[in-house]
């Protein structure tokens, strides 16, 4: 198919996310990636510095997942889960015990980060039923969080951001506090976290679990915030009989500097979700890991089984090559990479502090944030990013960067140059809409 049919099919029947059928954002066409490059169809290389929506921490077109899925389609490609196992699974499940926090000893494999949060949801709804609690249904969280466009997972996202005036009617209610106020390195004072407590106080007999993003708020709007707010937190859960469920789709894997954020704090969950470059991103593919309290009292309560059971969960494909991608993080020194990754988004975003219209500009682990007074022109930006060779796909406020962990110093610095370029044009006003790439 020729670039320009590829189009014209595309703005006939395509339905790209977060988009309308009208009007439409224009896209670009992809030829290949390898690497941290994307080569686009009109022979156009860019920089990627989004890592495909942040799972893709090896680049693209890696000869080790390759060889992975390669050899695994040569045994089989699905086989369901259910009454049957096999070895990429059960190595994977091996794996992530062995890697997560010592409490998390058993692992339901599913389809996606969404679908690994409405996992842990109904887990912990299940959990509460089955130790005599059925009137906790209501979870707690906090403003500023994002865990999925699926609708128990939309229900725990920010009400303003999320999307919850278009589904008011029809999703569930939760309680919500404030977002943690301190900085990553701030401590946490008991005025930062008496909203909550508050909360917890007043609302314990109703609510299942507390659910938030540790030590990262991601697509909410890129916050970080104290380890310390966290450990405070999981006291405060075991004081009020509550389930902790963290959401690590986006930290995951080492994003933050460590291997998963909530090591940050030194905290373990009841619930853990995983997502994300769990594959490095070459299928779909996520987990939900459970403390045996957890899977054990859902599974003496009625009806003895735990009611959930994705047609593709245990995919030996997707496990294959999750397998192939835990291995290749730790058979590299991937700390090292993270830190020299902070240390070139730190040293190449600190100039746009200066520029007008940027409101914040911060940097933890591979994750870099130049925060805008206004919302960004996405389609201006976007385009003008692109005709410097870089691929950074802006969100509200936000122009962010969570390069695949491969990158080199000259491919960062060039991510980091063109960012600072373009808002510099976007506050001089130099920057005009497209309608099409």
């Amino acid at each position: 198919m020729d670039m320009a049919r590829l189009l014209a099919v595309d703005a006939a029947h395509a339905w790209h996310p977060y988009t309308a059928t009208i009007d439409r954002d224009p896209v670009y066409p992809v030829r290949a990636a390898a690497g941290c490059e994307i080569e686009l169809m009109d022979g156009r290389r860019l920089v990627d510095g989004m890592a495909s929506w942040w799972c893709a921490i090896h680049g693209y077109n890696h000869p080790v997942l390759n060889a992975a899925a390669t050899a695994q389609l040569g045994r089989m490609a699905h086989v369901m889960f259910g009454g049957l196992t096999h070895a990429p699974a059960v190595g994977l499940v091996e794996r992530l015990v062995q890697l997560t926090p010592a409490p998390l000893q058993h692992v339901f494999l599913c389809d996606s980060g969404s679908v690994a949060v409405e996992v842990a949801m109904k887990m912990a709804l299940q959990y509460q039923q089955a130790a005599g609690r059925p009137q906790r249904v209501r979870f707690l969280t906090v403003r500023g969080g994002y865990h999925g466009d699926t609708f128990d997972a939309m229900s725990v996202c920010d009400p303003v951001t999320g999307m919850h005036s278009l589904f008011e009617r029809v999703l569930p209610k939760q309680v919500f506090a404030a977002p943690p106020a301190p900085a990553f390195e701030a401590p946490c004072t008991d005025a930062d976290i008496a909203e909550i407590a508050g909360l917890m106080a007043r609302h314990g007999d109703t609510l299942a679990a507390v659910i938030l993003e540790p030590i990262v708020q991601g697509a909410g709007g890129m916050r970080f915030y104290s380890p310390a707010y966290l450990s405070r937190l999981r006291a405060l859960c075991d004081r009020h009989g509550l389930l902790l469920i963290l959401d690590e789709i986006a930290t995951g894997f080492g994003r933050t500097g460590r291997l998963f954020a909530c090591e940050h704090a030194g905290v373990a969950p009841d619930i853990l979700c995983l997502g994300k470059a769990l594959t490095g991103g070459y299928l779909t593919g996520a987990a939900t890991l459970a403390t045996t309290d957890v899977a054990d009292t859902i599974s003496r309560g009625v009806p003895g089984a735990f009611m959930h059971g994705p047609t593709f969960m245990g995919n030996p494909l997707a496990c294959a090559i999750a397998n192939a991608s835990i291995d290749l993080l730790l058979s590299r020194d991937w700390r090292g990479e993270v830190a020299a990754i902070e240390a070139g988004l730190r040293a190449g975003l600190e100039p746009c502090r200066q520029l007008p219209g940027v409101a914040d500009v911060r940097v933890l682990g591979a994750i870099g944030v130049v925060e805008l007074t206004d919302p960004v022109p996405m389609r201006a930006v976007q385009r003008a990013l692109v005709e410097r060779g870089v691929w950074v796909r802006p969100f509200g406020r936000l122009v962010y960067l969570m390069p695949p962990f491969i990158i080199t110093p000259a491919q960062l610095a060039q991510l980091c140059e063109a960012i600072g370029e373009v808002l510099a044009a976007l506050a001089a006003g130099r920057l005009t809409e497209p309608a099409h790439p």
